[in-house]
């Protein structure tokens, strides 16, 4: 049975549509539809022109070069991604201005101008050339959400080494793996972070990893705790940061790079299979980011915007450093929790410093959901003005919530899709054009050719599901998988032919065109021959009042090829109970239909995430299947998992 036929209708149908209000109509960054008949038109010249908003130190002569699978962008183009970040504001009145606020968790607080991010990134540029790093190398980044990291990455951007971040709440083995992947000469790290009051020894995760890492010849070290850290200091091998910058010069001559150059590496999060190392270039995905940071949120000269994600992922990548430092915009950057020291800490930040565009994921929203909107209320956010979400789809009711009580009626929300792999948002509205149905991710931006599929690759009609594609090339798409070319074609282009981009998830379009993410299609069951997308029987579970958030996975069933197995949070202060199962399941029957009565259902205090917050079913799976668990480095708190585990056998 193909994905159209998946029995969605009781998802999908919705009704409610909220158009851009007044006043983001008239001054929206895009106000005009005719941005996507000119992309349609002539792509080449839409892209051309587009790429007239950066600073090139040569023009490219040739726009694309597209053989499929493989692209070139603004071929013969040198460009420099910290020129273009820094040294293009520091020539103007935003010399002075503030590119990142920086709060601590512990409250600490740091406003580093263009200027004085500038220098830094200048000074740290020149101490890792002294360090030995030339254009070319690649340098593996383990750091908190602290200043330092996103120096770290631009001086990397401005000597031309490629940088592979990694994120800070990965094993040992793990950030091993990925350094030796990238074979990295130099990994820059601190001696600790602070997560909910507790510290993250991230050089002692360092010292085991590189243990077996034969590539890595220093290590700098940022000291972020202090001596409480208790690390080991390698002295032949191991620098402090502020040893090496602080006899630096202040300035570093940009690397003129070519446009197809390599900018980053970043680490797909795998299961069982080797990570993939997802290679972006310069010219391509500085566009990208940029030019969607500037439509997708209507940012503004005087805005103060804020992505809670982590640098570690391809989020704060695009939208923390490079797409709003290129747009000159006053981004926030916080270390801490969205819950420490109290359940309001966003809020607090919110009002404290007049946020008027807030980025986060829908597990978020839910969670503070599961909070109460207490603790919102406790706090002034009437500075807000667009809201977005992130990282997975979004369910109407979490977004209702966030549009009603974030946002208090009056902010548009930006829903996007996009992936490490596109490098840029892909699929969202623009909040001066585009109405908004909550769920639903809106259109492909302009440029963006995006269709949805049957399994022959013919494009479903209008009210049918299948699987999501992209039919030509864009600037900000990833290049190769670090090493392995092969691999790269296999995943992504194989599927549906060397010219069409298969994503790997599943997408409705409803009767009015809008397009509604369904998660990855290994998040689709099989329930008695009837595909059914774990999203929808979450979004049935949660649009019960009583919950507050819902985990759905398919297990195995000799009689139905699967069965549905939920994880469910309650709101705060009602109990689970045999009684509270049975109405669960008819409530998911009457939403969907009864094919989609889950099977079992349990009750959990919290649901097993990654510290930027996606839910791991691959360890619900494991559960579910009575088989070992597997890696669980990633998890925000791995006792959850063991709880659920035992739990799980229990029953």
């Amino acid at each position: 049975m193909s994905e159209s036929d998946k029995p969605i209708e009781a998802l999908l149908q919705e009704e409610r549509v909220f158009t851009p209000p007044v006043e983001c109509e008239k001054s929206a960054n895009i106000r005009d539809r005719a941005v996507y008949e000119q992309a349609k038109k002539d792509p080449e010249a839409f892209w051309s022109n587009a790429a007239e908003s950066l600073e090139w130190f040569k023009k490219w002569d040739q726009v694309l070069d597209w053989k499929p699978p493989l692209a070139k962008w603004f071929i013969g183009g040198k460009i420099n991604v910290s020129v273009n970040c820094l040294d293009r504001h520091v020539r103007s009145w935003r010399r002075n201005k503030a590119a990142f606020i920086w709060e601590g968790e512990k409250g600490e607080e740091r406003v580093l101008t263009f200027g004085d991010l500038f220098r830094e990134v200048n000074k740290f540029s020149n101490a890792m050339k002294k360090l030995g790093v030339v254009k070319g190398d690649r340098v593996t980044i383990y750091m908190p959400m602290i200043p330092e990291l996103p120096i770290a990455l631009l001086a990397c951007a401005r000597i031309g080494a490629p940088h592979s971040v990694v994120f800070g709440g990965f094993s040992a083995e793990s950030l091993r793996d990925r350094i030796n992947d990238a074979d990295s000469k130099l990994v820059i790290t601190a001696d600790g972070s602070y997560r909910r009051g507790q510290i993250v020894p991230l050089k002692q995760n360092v010292d085991a990893a590189i243990e077996g890492c034969a590539c890595v010849e220093k290590v700098v070290v940022v000291k972020r705790i202090g001596e409480s850290a208790s690390i080991n200091f390698d002295e032949k091998r191991d620098v402090w940061w502020h040893d090496v910058v602080e006899s630096a010069p202040k300035y570093c001559e940009p690397e003129p790079m070519d446009s197809e150059d390599p900018l980053f590496i970043l680490y797909t999060s795998g299961t069982t299979a080797k990570p993939k190392g997802i290679l972006h270039t310069t010219g391509g995905y500085l566009l990208g980011a940029s030019l969607t940071h500037k439509w997708v949120f209507d940012v503004k000269e005087e805005d103060v915007y804020w992505c809670s994600a982590d640098i570690g992922w391809v989020t704060g990548h695009s939208y923390i450093v490079y797409g709003p430092l290129a747009n000159g915009t006053t981004g926030i950057l916080y270390e801490g929790s969205p819950d420490w020291p109290d359940k309001d800490r966003w809020w607090g930040m919110v009002e404290k410093y007049g946020v008027n565009i807030f980025y986060t994921a829908p597990t978020a929203i839910r969670a503070v959901m599961k909070w109460g909107e207490a603790y919102p209320e406790k706090h002034d956010l009437s500075s807000l003005r667009l809201l977005g979400t992130v990282g997975e789809p979004i369910n109407p009711e979490a977004w209702m919530w966030y549009h009603e009580k974030i946002g208090k009626g009056r902010c548009p929300i930006v829903d996007t899709w996009w992936q490490t792999e596109t490098g840029s948002i892909m699929i969202s509205p623009l909040p001066g054009l585009t109405s908004t149905k909550p769920g639903s991710a809106t259109f492909p931006l302009p440029g963006i050719d995006a269709d949805v599929v049957d399994e022959a690759g013919k494009t479903v009609p209008l009210g049918g599901g299948g699987y999501l594609v992209i039919k030509s090339p864009w600037p900000s798409m990833a290049r190769t998988i670090y090493g392995n070319a092969e691999r790269y074609e296999e995943t992504y282009w194989k599927r549906f032919g060397n010219n069409v981009y298969f994503a790997g998830d599943g997408c409705k379009r409803d009767k009015d065109g809008y397009f509604w993410l369904l998660g990855r299609v290994d998040d689709v069951m099989n329930i008695s021959g009837h595909r059914l997308s774990t999203m929808e029987v979450e979004s049935a579970l949660v649009d019960h009042q009583q919950v507050a958030e819902a985990a759905v996975i398919g297990k195995q069933d000799d009689v139905k090829g699967e069965a549905i197995a939920a994880f469910v949070t309650l709101k705060e202060g009602i109990n689970g109970s045999p009684e509270k199962i049975d109405e669960l399941k008819k409530h998911v029957a009457q939403k969907i239909g009864p094919i989609a009565r889950p099977e079992s259902i349990y009750f959990t205090a919290e649901l097993p995430k990654t510290r930027s917050g996606k839910i791991m079913r691959r360890l619900l799976r494991d559960i579910a299947e009575g088989r070992a668990l597997g890696d669980t480095t990633t998890l925000a708190d791995a006792s959850v998992v063991n709880q659920l585990k035992n739990q799980y056998e229990e029953d």
